[in-house]
């Protein structure tokens, strides 16, 4: 009876002393500027979505918040850099639907997706636009749709990444069209590609085109999700289109390296929905048709 009391009571030190530890560590951090990479080149929609809750943060933790760009390769080099970083939350990435979808598209990835990140958040999901150069003012999805169908291969499109791939060669599929992808680094020199048309249509993330879109440089034909999008409510579905059943979006995460202290993930998983509930920041995301309200 002794020693069993000796134990619980061990067992109660062990875990008080447990407790103590955790909120010393979330009252200590952070203890330097915390470095937030980005996986694509700036400019794009990532950047737009990370530059506001990279100030907020900046202002309520008392740290600077850096942003750092190591675009390339479908997002795996800086999914890559943070897999292999310290698991103290000074480095975080926000990375994309293509992270999730690297792992069956390239075999031999240097980290596992799985059990080399921590979750801090869901940031936002945003619906895909098709889009197209302004000129000629006869584009419209049914119009490319039936060009595709006229000369197959001859359509092209822009590609940055697996997720507008994967968006485009679904839409392939569900349309039995045949259009030809042309790989770009990045959104905004798929956008420039656009423009100079080197390729036909692009599936871009509503956030980064819509700017040229409302100058009339570009033009949307179509939103990739069931409903029409709040900022564009005049652009029709894929579905409205005639393509039943079509309903894909993107969703942008923030991640630290497997193992960050639980305390330090309650801390920045709270300070980061805090600061997308900023109205200012608030206002800017829905300026760009982000949907937050998932967040969690």
């Amino acid at each position: 009876m002794r020693n069993t009391l000796r134990f619980i009571a061990a067992s109660l030190c062990a875990i008080g002393l447990q407790f103590l530890c955790n909120g010393a560590v979330a009252q200590t951090f952070p203890s330097k500027p915390i470095r937030f990479v980005m996986a694509y080149p700036p400019g794009g929609s990532s950047d737009i979505l990370a530059q506001p809750i990279a100030n907020e943060l900046s202002k309520s933790l008392g740290q600077t918040v850096l942003i750092e760009y190591k675009p390339g390769a479908g997002s795996t080099i800086a999914a890559d850099f943070i897999a292999k970083s310290a698991p103290d939350g000074h480095t975080l990435v926000m990375l994309l639907t293509p992270y999730a979808i690297n792992a069956t598209l390239m075999p031999n990835l240097p980290y596992d997706t799985v059990k080399d990140f921590t979750s801090i958040t869901l940031a936002a999901k945003l619906p895909l636009a098709v889009v197209v150069n302004a000129q000629p003012n006869s584009h419209t999805l049914q119009n490319l749709i039936a060009a595709a169908k006229a000369s197959p291969g001859k359509v092209k499109y822009g590609s940055t990444g697996p997720g507008g791939y994967l968006g485009a060669e679904y839409f392939k599929s569900a349309v039995g069209v045949d259009i030809m992808r042309v790989p770009y680094k990045g959104a905004g020199l798929a956008v420039a590609g656009l423009l100079e048309r080197e390729v036909d249509l692009l599936f871009d993330s509503l956030s980064h085109s819509l700017a040229q879109i409302q100058t009339g440089k570009l033009r949307a034909v179509g939103v990739s999700t069931a409903t029409r999008s709040p900022v564009l409510p005049q652009i029709s579905t894929i579905q409205e289109s005639g393509v039943p059943g079509f309903d894909i979006s993107a969703w942008y995460g923030i991640f630290a390296a497997a193992n960050t202290p639980a305390p330090i993930v309650q801390k920045l998983n709270a300070e980061i929905i805090k600061a997308m509930a900023v109205p200012e920041a608030r206002h800017s995301n829905a300026k760009v048709s982000y949907s937050s309200e998932l967040c969690r």
